[in-house]
């Protein structure tokens, strides 16, 4: 993704010389699997669901990249017995810096004109971290917090993978130097290729081996981190040595190895897909695919059929000479241009991104990458273009803080400006919910919405002041998932257990006033992503690790003896089992383990004499719309309106309440008509994220809430 696709020899004697040795060692094949990466990638990210294993193309740059870099390190090594650590850095900066400092700084403005102030302060952060080349271990981090998942994406996340590589520049040379000379040590005999083997196997063979592990206990972290993808560098690098100079395999056997290679890149771009656990087992096919074309290809100056026919392609060599610019362009361009175009995604804005994606990396290629690379300034001192390095991350840095400032500032003074339906429901006009759910009132229920930036102080998890802080009850290991929320205010009021996922949490707008009107001890224990029933839990949307899993299993599990032991009067349930995964091994469908484990677990709380009501779920959001839909679409919000039948499919609580006998609260008419359902009603948002609807609208739902918990219940509540 980084690196020329020229092997450079050490020191040449002239410019003539340099310029000669780059055009005899210039392969056409590697270029041609740029252009496959790159077009993969951008694929998947701009229609994910025609390409979704496209993500591959990062594998590929990853191999490519181990590859040249360690065939210049050899070549190196072998003629000055080092590495010339500062020109070789040097080297990487000139080449990389110039155009992702850039692309960094036009986003950060893009940001700032386009997207809304919320947002601000997690790009800005992104910016920062991708900048200083740590974006991976930021988004490893945030991948364990459920809040972050659900946040809209930043548009700098794919310098993740450039982060990686950049960590690699930096340890792989120390890794070979560190090799040749524990080899000149104990082994003074062998040769430089030889003692590189000493480094570059064992760190094939661990890194790999961690990549299984932590792929299958940390998943989410397992994509991002560098010790999980450092094996696929290493297996170019491997390649590299296997080689040589002059080494090469038949021509007929490359052949063969070429077409299989090519074949199994598309296998894996068309099959795998968001489910498929990565990189784990399944990333040896990619980088083993990419292995076999580069071996194939090493040593032949004819081109082998296949990749042959590719590489001789004009088009196919220019996508991999702006692979890197186009890499850099495409996802801020995905993230911003929607917005700046006030469209939803489409195939009209899609095409607009491609090709605007495609001009800008084309001048970046011809303006910046090509010229800074020449830059007479830094090209003759290591010192200043590391000095250059320092100033462009310093600028890219000044940048972000002053972004994330301005995010702060203006989500400040938006959370002191909250409107008035943030505080009490409105029950009359044609504001919010009111406007579907009284149709005598002849409202239009998708009129404009004035605002539909909705504020952090409107966040699904807000709380009332009469809610304490998470004490220890049911922790899982170091997450505290229970709180008291004290709202008796001298009376005997009582005793509401709120238990289930965050989309429990979604409600607490419209308990909290009721619990405030009914004087009722609530007691709120909830993790996210995490289902308080008696199911073989097996993840969020795509699996959790192992041990996540469990610990959501024990979770459940003492939530269910908590709720025996304390007898409330009534247990609100709610959860996302739509989206949470289960399997217990028996082969049936997870709505019907959903249902068998609801039933197990309200049937115990029965038992014990406790009324029980689950809440049914919300509609979907981001599943059925581009996340961004109603930010484009505020004036006309029902263009973000989606099919009944494709936004509200089943939902495995209202089955298990029918087999107990429960009665279940249902809003669905705050949400949908009979035929659509929509992102906005009355001109409010509904949603504050990816799926989950904010404590404004929640808040807005608390009398048609209280109707609903009467009609099952009646006293038990507090209720008439």
């Amino acid at each position: 993704m980084a690196v020329s696709t020229t092997v450079v020899r050490a020191q040449p004697a002239t410019r003539a010389e340099a310029r000669r040795q780059r055009q005899a060692s210039f392969r056409p094949d590697i270029q041609a699997l740029r252009a496959i990466a790159i077009v993969a990638v951008v694929l998947n990210h701009v229609w994910p669901e025609r390409l979704s294993g496209g993500y591959i193309g990062v594998d590929i740059f990853f191999v490519i990249s181990g590859f040249l870099i360690t065939s210049h390190l050899e070549r190196e090594l072998t003629s000055d017995g080092r590495v010339r650590l500062g020109r070789f850095y040097a080297r990487r900066v000139r080449r990389l810096l110039p155009a992702a400092g850039l692309v960094l700084l036009v986003t950060a403005v893009g940001v700032f004109l386009f997207l809304p102030y919320t947002r601000w302060e997690d790009n800005a952060a992104q910016i920062i971290a991708s900048g200083a080349y740590i974006e991976n271990w930021v988004l490893a981090a945030l991948s364990v917090n459920y809040s972050a998942h659900n946040a809209a994406a930043s548009a700098v996340q794919h310098y993740w993978s450039l982060s990686v590589e950049e960590q690699f520049y930096v340890l792989w040379p120390l890794a070979m130097m560190a090799a040749v000379l524990v080899g000149r040590r104990f082994a003074p005999r062998t040769s430089v290729r030889a003692r590189l083997w000493g480094a570059v196997l064992p760190i094939v063979v661990l890194s790999f081996i961690a990549c299984l592990v932590y792929t299958l206990i940390a998943p989410s972290q397992a994509y991002f981190v560098t010790f999980t993808r450092a094996w696929q560098f290493a297996m170019g690098g491997a390649i590299a040595l296997l080689v040589g100079r002059t080494r090469r395999v038949p021509r007929l056997p490359a052949a063969v190895f070429a077409a299989i290679g090519v074949g199994a890149l598309v296998s894996a771009a068309v099959l795998f897909g968001p489910q498929t656990p990565y990189p784990g087992v399944a990333a040896l096919l990619p980088v083993a695919a990419t292995s076999l074309i580069i071996l194939a290809g090493s040593g032949h100056e004819r081109p082998l059929p296949v990749v042959g026919f590719l590489a001789g392609l004009r088009p196919v060599q220019w996508l991999g000479d702006v692979s890197y610019s186009l890499y850099l362009w495409h996802w801020p361009l995905l993230v911003i241009l929607p917005l700046a175009l006030k469209q939803p995604r489409g195939i009209v804005v899609n095409i607009a991104i491609l090709v605007a994606a495609t001009l800008l990396a084309w001048m970046t290629r011809r303006a910046v990458e090509v010229p800074c690379q020449r830059l007479r300034w830094w090209a003759k001192s290591t010192r200043r273009a590391l000095s250059g390095m320092a100033a462009i991350m310093a600028v890219v840095a000044i940048i972000g803080g002053s972004l994330f400032a301005a995010g702060l500032a203006r989500t400040t003074q938006a959370d002191a400006d909250v409107s008035g339906l943030a505080v009490a429901p409105i029950t009359e006009g044609c504001t919010g919910p009111v406007a579907l759910l009284n149709p005598t009132a002849g409202c239009d229920p998708q009129q404009p919405v004035t605002d539909p930036v909705v504020p952090p102080q409107a966040a699904y998890w807000s709380l009332a002041p009469e809610c304490a802080d998470l004490d220890m009850r049911f922790a899982a290991d170091d997450r505290r998932t229970t709180r008291q929320c004290d709202f008796r205010a001298g009376t005997d009021g009582p005793r509401v257990w709120l238990i289930g996922d965050s989309h429990a949490e979604q409600w607490q707008g419209a308990i909290f006033v009721l619990a405030r009107e009914r004087h009722w001890d609530l007691t709120i224990s909830s993790f996210s992503g995490c289902p308080p029933l008696d199911v073989a839990f097996r993840g969020f949307r795509a699996g959790w690790g192992m041990p996540d899993n469990q610990r959501c299993i024990d979770w459940a599990a003492a939530v269910a003896q908590g709720v025996v032991d304390a007898r409330p009067d009534l247990v609100l349930t709610s959860m996302t089992t739509r989206q949470e995964r289960v399997d217990d091994g028996s082969g049936r469908s997870e709505f019907d383990q959903y249902i068998d484990g609801a039933t197990r677990t309200w049937s115990r709380f029965l038992a014990a004499g406790i009324d029980v009501v689950p809440i049914l779920d919300v509609p979907y959001n981001v599943d059925v719309r581009p996340p961004d839909c109603l930010l484009t679409s505020a004036e006309t919000p029902r263009a973000c309106a989606r099919p009944r039948s494709a936004a509200l499919p089943p939902d495995a609580l209202a089955a298990a309440a029918g087999r107990v006998g429960l009665g279940a609260i249902d809003l669905t008419a705050a949400f949908c008509d009979s035929s659509e359902c929509f992102a906005a009603v009355g001109g409010v948002p509904v949603y504050v994220d990816n799926d989950h609807i904010s404590a404004t609208y929640s808040r807005a739902l608390a009398p048609w809430f209280a109707r609903s918990l009467d009609a099952i219940v009646g006293g038990a509540a507090g209720g008439p």
